[in-house]
């Protein structure tokens, strides 16, 4: 069991829970069990994902010795490609039913939006042509992590979206790209080796760390741009007490190399939840 736990990558899931946490917030009202099944959904996407990602770079090569980062159980040979997809398959599967619950309170549509956010999941490393070696992870992150977690789930919560949600996804989608740039600048050096071609062996080590740089600012700004424009309440403005948790991994992006990366990656996550929370605070405060 603790291998399963260690695959599914639990440091890093609090990028798929935090925008919930957001998006109910901004929602005009809220019940817990709508949250509950947002969450389980959430979860179950991020999960399948990680198993996913794992079962198909395993089998592709992608993942090998030289790798730094979390536990591959695939490529490891720790369990075999079978029970990795499995475990993947029966995550997208309580992602699917808590979706249909969700869908048959809130619209029957949205199972639409699920199968797509799905197949996205699998096709991210999966499939003939898996788009993150198109270089086109960070838009599917931004997306599904950010836009349609946090509206999504506002608007499963009120059966509409104000305006405060939009801004509050942005900055939600914004952070979980930062998330991700910083997995991909770590992986440079194996991903090039391999033949991956993710955004970041495109544009290079330099423009990664530049880009790092560039959507943790402007994630930070938006609740304050939000406010200016009147479209975020006062209260959002507790979201800029992240401020001080940024100047680490900001500051360590720009020296760091190798396994020092990784530290650039978990303070990502963190500051991306404190941030999530505290703007989830000040918005129900609001």
């Amino acid at each position: 069991m603790k291998l399963w736990v260690l695959g599914a990558r639990p440091r890093t899931l609090g990028v798929g829970v935090t925008p919930v946490v957001v998006g109910t917030a901004a929602a005009e009202h809220a019940t817990a069990l709508r949250t509950l099944g947002c969450l389980l959904v959430a979860l179950g996407l991020q999960v399948g994902v990680n198993y996913a990602n794992d079962y198909s770079d395993g089998k592709r090569g992608v993942d090998t010795a030289a790798r730094v980062g979390p536990v591959r159980l695939t490529a490891s040979g720790l369990k075999s490609p079978r029970a990795v997809a499995g475990a993947a398959a029966v995550s997208f599967a309580v992602a699917g039913v808590s979706g249909l619950l969700i869908a048959r309170a809130a619209g029957w549509w949205l199972l639409g939006l699920g199968a797509i956010a799905i197949l996205a999941a699998v096709l991210y490393s999966g499939g003939p042509k898996p788009y993150a070696s198109a270089g086109l992870g960070e838009l599917s992150v931004f997306i599904f992590f950010g836009l349609v977690a946090t509206v999504g789930t506002a608007y499963v919560q009120a059966g509409d979206v104000r305006a405060q949600a939009w801004w509050a996804a942005v900055s939600m989608g914004l952070l979980a790209v930062a998330v991700l740039v910083a997995n991909n600048l770590r992986d440079i050096p194996t991903d090039t080796a391999v033949g991956k071609r993710t955004l970041a062996v495109r544009i290079g080590d330099q423009a990664t760390r530049a880009l790092y740089r560039a959507v943790i600012t402007a994630a930070l700004v938006l609740p304050f741009l939000g406010w200016l424009a009147g479209q975020m309440p006062v209260g959002a403005l507790l979201a800029l007490a992240a401020i001080p948790l940024a100047a680490g991994p900001l500051r360590t992006v720009g020296y760091a190399r190798g396994p020092e990366l990784v530290r650039v990656l978990l303070g990502t996550v963190l500051m991306l939840v404190q941030f999530g929370v505290f703007l989830a605070i000040g918005l129900w405060l609001s």
